[in-house]
């Protein structure tokens, strides 16, 4: 252990008595594998929107329950608005019932709303001599630690050289689980031996460490601050404003559990009010999942879906690909 002042050290990524190293899955692998998961997990709604749409002759009625069938996806009222006036558009205009033809309009609907423009890169490397940092934000609950741990992962798969803050003080295992990831991956972590340690101060520590270790990137973890709280969400300011005073933050990314629809929609928008937010980490999107708050978040907050979580593997994160996403759930 190497002591860095103020009670904060070094842990290295591996011991002299370390097991081999894990090597993750690259981002390529794991996309083919999720978007099969997610496939299987989204088709009921695809198959009950072709069901309905591929009628012909369809009634109000219908069109209610085409409208009732993507609000249950959580896609949201404004989103569902507009998907359903364009398919109106085009069933009034073409006259078609067509199975394939509906299901193309779906698809390219759908993945309009989805955005494929939006900028879904992770800033994750170097600039001008400094590391790049990101910060992972998010209530308890949400996996956020897990997801620091699982993103270090993505990175390492990546040729990428992580250093990881352990900066969520308040609760104490969070430190010693987040040590356990970087250490099936030879990823050091910056911690505090003393509980209950002033956040910004271990993220400074761990922004610094980055620099003297010549790190690609530096990803911290905050406390799952809970969104009613304001001093734990002033605390989110202070951690970025000590960080930026030795390297820029690239990138806040607001972890969400997708299960949790209009109640994760509030805590983005809380968040998003405090900090910067860059992008959305949604985990959780699994069978219970409801695939359209993707569409609901990146509209509310107007930052895009950088990386989907389908799983508990060491490998079940991800990053977003829209046209897959839009596959698996049209069919």
């Amino acid at each position: 252990m190497e002591d860095r002042g103020g009670g904060v050290a070094v842990e290295p990524g591996a011991g002299p008595a370390a097991p081999t190293l894990e090597r993750p899955e690259s981002a390529r692998g794991r996309l083919q594998r999720l978007r099969a998961r997610l496939a299987r997990s989204n088709t009921a709604i695809g198959n009950a929107l072709l069901a309905l749409l591929s009628r012909g002759g369809l009634g109000e009625e219908d069109w209610e329950e085409v409208e009732d069938t993507l609000l249950a996806s959580d896609l949201g009222v404004e989103a569902t608005e507009e998907l359903v006036a364009s398919l109106r558009r085009q069933v009034a205009v073409d006259g078609t019932s067509d199975p394939v033809q509906v299901k193309q309009w779906l698809h390219d609907d759908l993945l309009a709303l989805v955005d494929p423009s939006m900028d879904r890169r992770i800033a994750a490397s170097r600039t001008d001599g400094l590391p790049a940092v990101i910060l992972v934000v998010g209530v308890n609950g949400t996996g956020k630690t897990t997801t620091v741990g699982k993103l270090a992962r993505v990175l390492v798969a990546e040729d990428k050289d992580v250093l990881l803050g352990a900066a969520d003080t308040f609760r104490a295992a969070a430190a010693d689980q987040l040590q356990t990831w970087g250490e099936r991956v030879g990823v050091p972590a910056v911690r505090s031996d003393q509980e209950g340690a002033d956040p910004a101060s271990v993220a400074y520590e761990a922004t610094k460490a980055g620099i003297e270790m010549e790190s690609d990137v530096v990803i911290v973890d905050t406390a799952g601050r809970l969104h009613t709280k304001r001093g734990l969400m002033d605390e989110l300011g202070k951690i970025k404003r000590v960080v930026e005073k030795l390297a820029p933050v690239g990138e806040v990314l607001l972890v969400l559990d997708a299960t949790t629809g209009q109640n994760g929609m509030r805590q983005a928008e809380e968040f998003a009010r405090e900090v910067a937010i860059t992008g959305i980490v949604l985990t959780k999107m699994d069978g219970t999942a409801k695939g359209g708050i993707v569409v609901n978040v990146q509209r509310k907050l107007g930052v895009p879906v950088k990386l989907i979580g389908l799983g508990e593997g060491p490998d079940d994160l991800a990053p977003f690909d829209p046209e897959a996403f839009v596959s698996a759930i049209v069919g």
